[in-house]
């Protein structure tokens, strides 16, 4: 079976089409890193397309479009149809989720001079390519108050880099000679996130420092 481009398929107003959805999908992964930001875009995304909260409508007719988030990490979306609900529903499903590196609970600590975030993998994915490569933190921050923080780091020109390191070439000779599954190990996927000491401060002086910044920039501390 001979197959052709795809590309030949499009010309004139289809790939002016095709190139500004490409266009649209581009800045739509840029925003929506994560599930929450997802779900921010989608909720702005229905209210334009006349979507309510469910929570602010008291009945529902034949037409009506509502949404419905839950703990801001997932979202539903429904059009009232005007047949009876027994008589079923059209539903189509999608998943905001995709493979990340994830920080863990408590995970700043200091090791041989440099503050480190604990973290672990979600999803399958090559571990070897998340290394050396800059890298943006994005989450939320839940303080003692019950509030919650978000916290974004990474993307602007401004930030700090974050990134996971790795051996340099002459001393990986024993780093090259393993599969790729083994190459870097997901206990080595920890996000080093400073470098500098505290001036006055003794012990683990550069995680003290990474915790001013947080506090400076964000008003939280460690617990």
């Amino acid at each position: 079976m001979y197959k052709t481009n795809a590309w030949k398929k499009y010309t004139g107003e289809k790939l002016d089409a095709l190139m500004q959805f490409n266009k649209e999908y581009i800045d739509f992964l840029s925003c929506c890193k994560t599930e929450r930001l997802c779900v921010e875009f989608a909720v702005e995304q229905a209210k334009k397309k006349g979507f309510k909260d469910f929570k602010d409508v008291k009945s529902l007719k034949a037409g009506d479009k509502v949404y419905f988030t839950n703990r801001n990490k997932n979202i539903n979306l429904f059009v009232i149809g005007k047949k009876d609900f027994e008589e079923g529903l059209r539903v189509l499903g999608a998943h905001i989720d995709s493979p990340r590196i994830d920080v863990k609970q408590n995970p700043l600590y200091e090791d041989h001079g440099f503050a480190l975030l604990d973290a672990h993998y979600y999803g399958g994915i090559k571990k070897y390519q998340w290394v050396t490569i800059p890298l943006a933190l994005y989450g939320v921050v839940c303080l003692k108050d019950g509030k919650t923080i978000k916290v974004a780091i990474g993307d602007n020109e401004n930030d700090p880099v974050l990134g996971i390191g790795d051996l340099l070439i002459h001393l990986a000779k024993d780093q090259l000679s393993k599969n790729a599954a083994e190459v870097i190990g997901g206990e080595q996927l920890d996000l080093t996130v400073g470098h500098m000491p505290l001036e006055g401060t003794e012990k683990d002086a550069v995680k003290a420092n990474v915790l001013k910044v947080l506090k400076d920039r964000y008003g939280f501390e460690e617990t």
